[in-house]
């Protein structure tokens, strides 16, 4: 049975902590300032001599380490004591109310302060004030400024009283970025920079310079933020620039926010600018003028340099952890493990972009899955860790395809399967040749692994591509273009861009399906929307040339496009119309094992002209209609199915499709 703590340990209250019992302390020296001027003027009122003011010992509290911080004096330090004592010692406010001869008006003032608080001074409470600038004490706007109230702000606050908390009205946009516990050695040396530039001594008034990480991998730009953070003793926490107030006041005073709580809570902001393009002026405005407003350390991550006018900045180039960085970062990970573990590190970093954090949480995360019952079990558990946790996030532009065929599922010739066997090889071995036989060192052109499937719908093109996926056990994702290709000018681009820098991570497979319509012929400039289409396709080839990964273009017309595309892309797979022979090949295999078959005549089936996609729909409504029926798949349904998919096709059975079957 569980002890129940007696009455007297449940009446105990908490203890109040140190720094709240220095704040009492502080506040009873204001209450007794406030006695002394409230026994003065009585005195006066009366016509009798001044008592002797009582003194009370100054405590050093939060709101000395506060005024430090903010450079306030003596007499604004007190005046933000005596804001927080109304609301944190009814004595206090019962005193306010006294000398403002109203019990209604238990509120601080500018006059009730400059007459009990020592080395009082007007400047206090200027509109440049650091006590108003800062929005450490808000000054009612109805009322004259010596009588109008006087409120402390609720986060400064509560940083006197000794619970600290990120400022609401910047918590509900920032998010903390996660700890990093290692990073590749190129990342490293730039954290160290960083540290050095943000530690060195300036002069008076001068401000740190902003530092902006850029590159195309989000993880690696967080992670050397997060760990410069971390050296210096500041928290990192990430704002997206979409979400900055885009009117010039609210920035105005976000930025301020900003600042405050660089102070108080020792917090940097990572300002995510990836967002950005020329097409969005509105928003560009908005982060260039956040930059330039806000002083003190912050942080911009982003794919392309964001240029400030009105304030310096540091450029670093972050970039991504190579294969060889990571091969060291997975062998530190799984150190103590046996020699022949050394293929699947190679592996590994061959096919996946990850920094030296996330190699070591995966590894860490499969270990702890184990024990697994061979080495070959344990290297499939961090492929399939490493393929989920670099996954893109396109769901709104592309879906992923589950992929479930093999090799041997696909009727295709000899030379077509043998050409994607090796486009499987070209990815399989694409570190070793172009990183360790220094084919890559001559620049990222050309390095892509562009591959064209062009023939008529339904002749296994897209089943191809999910072959490839499952051999190399790879995600496949099909681009839905019509999500992609805008008629705004540079948001194809902008869709483009976000796709291969989300899969380039991950190594995934881009399905861009049936084509045509944005890898057209491109076309002569005859108007502003031609010049900018012809861009689209030329920023498309550039990306293409130096994706690491594999981009499948399919097309059903392969004279529709053109031939400077053409001859960019590496293999062109042509997936022919299915003869007899193929036809009565997958007649065969169209029928899962488990369905009731009765009768069924391949060849005869197979004078049906209709591609691979066709005979599946045809197969599985015919299988629809035996169910119906209670009776197993037999010539007869076959052909009723056969009737309806090619009055889908606008098409008429013919007489040489139909001999020798039973009508």
């Amino acid at each position: 049975m569980t002890a129940q703590p007696d009455a007297a340990a449940r009446a105990t209250p908490l203890q109040p902590t140190t720094d709240q019992q220095r704040l009492v302390s502080a506040l009873r020296r204001v209450r007794v300032l406030l006695e002394n001027a409230t026994a003065r003027r009585l005195s006066e009122n009366q016509g009798l001599p001044p008592n002797p003011d009582v003194s009370v010992e100054h405590a050093p509290s939060s709101a000395d380490a506060l005024a430090a911080r903010f450079r306030l004096s003596p007499f604004e330090r007190d005046l933000l004591l005596l804001c927080a004592g109304v609301e944190l010692d009814t004595g206090i406010a019962a005193l306010c109310a006294t000398a403002n001869g109203d019990p209604q008006r238990r509120y601080a003032t500018l006059s009730l302060a400059m007459a009990a608080l020592p080395g009082a001074h007007w400047s206090a409470l200027t509109p440049s004030s650091t006590l108003r600038r800062w929005r450490l004490i808000t000054v009612a706007e109805n009322g004259v400024l010596t009588t109008a109230p006087l409120t402390v702000d609720e986060r400064v606050l509560h940083y006197l009283a000794g619970t600290p908390h990120m400022d609401e009205r910047l918590s509900v946009v920032a998010e903390p970025l996660p700890v990093t516990r290692t990073l590749a050695p190129a990342h490293q040396a730039i954290v160290e920079h960083i540290v050095r530039l943000w530690s060195a001594d300036r002069p008076s008034g001068a401000v740190a310079p902003i530092v902006q990480l850029v590159g195309d991998s989000g993880s690696d730009r967080d992670g050397v933020a997060a760990m410069a953070c971390d050296a210096l003793g500041i928290r990192p926490y990430r704002v997206r620039a979409e979400l900055l107030p885009r009117s010039p006041a609210d920035l105005d005073q976000f930025s301020r926010l900003v600042e405050r709580e660089g102070v108080l809570g020792k917090y940097v902001i990572v300002l995510d600018c990836d967002a950005l393009d020329d097409s969005d002026r509105t928003l560009a405005v908005s982060a260039t003028r956040f930059l330039e407003r806000t002083l003190g350390a912050i942080f911009v991550t982003t794919v392309k340099r964001l240029f400030t006018a009105a304030r310096a900045s540091v450029v670093f180039e972050v970039p991504r952890t190579t294969a060889g960085e990571q091969r060291i970062a997975w062998s530190s990970a799984l150190v103590g493990s046996a020699p022949n573990r050394e293929d699947t590190i190679d592996e590994l970093a061959a096919h996946f972009k990850l920094g030296a954090d996330a190699v070591h949480s995966i590894a860490a995360e499969t270990t702890a899955r184990g024990p697994f019952a061979s080495e070959a079990e344990f290297s499939a558990a961090l492929w399939n860790a490493c393929r989920l946790y670099a996954r893109p996030r396109i769901e709104a532009l592309a879906q992923r395809i589950e992929s479930t065929a093999d090799m041997d599922d696909l009727v295709l010739p000899d030379v077509q399967k043998e050409t994607l066997r090796d486009i499987a090889a070209q990815v399989r071995h694409s570190a070793t040749v172009y990183e360790r036989w220094g084919f890559g060192g001559r620049g990222a052109r050309g390095l892509g692994i562009s591959v064209l499937f062009a023939g008529a719908s339904g002749t296994g093109k897209t089943m191809a591509a999910e072959v490839l996926g499952k051999d190399l056990r790879l995600d496949v994702f099909r681009i839905d273009l019509s999500a992609v290709v805008s008629k705004y000018i540079g948001e194809t681009e902008k869709n483009l861009r976000k796709i291969f820098d989300e899969a380039e991570g991950g190594g995934a497979i881009l399905l861009f399906d049936e084509a045509d319509a944005l890898f057209g012929k491109r076309s002569d400039v005859k108007d502003s929307h031609d010049r900018y289409a012809n861009i689209e396709v030329s920023y498309l080839l550039q990306r293409m040339e130096a994706y690491r990964g594999l981009a499948i273009l399919t097309t059903n017309l392969k004279s529709a496009l053109d031939t400077a595309f053409l001859r960019r892309i590496r293999f062109i797979v042509q997936f022919p119309f299915p003869d007899a022979t193929q036809r009565a090949e997958i007649w065969r295999r169209v029928f899962p094992a488990d369905t009731p078959r009765e009768g069924l005549d391949h060849e005869r089936l197979a004078q049906l002209s209709v591609s691979g996609g066709n005979i599946r729909s045809i197969a599985m409504n015919a299988a629809f209609l035996a169910a119906d029926a209670g009776t197993p798949v037999g010539m007869g349904t076959v052909l009723r199915a056969a009737r309806a998919e090619y009055s889908k096709l606008e098409k008429t059975l013919t007489e040489s499709e139909l001999q020798g079957w039973e009508r």
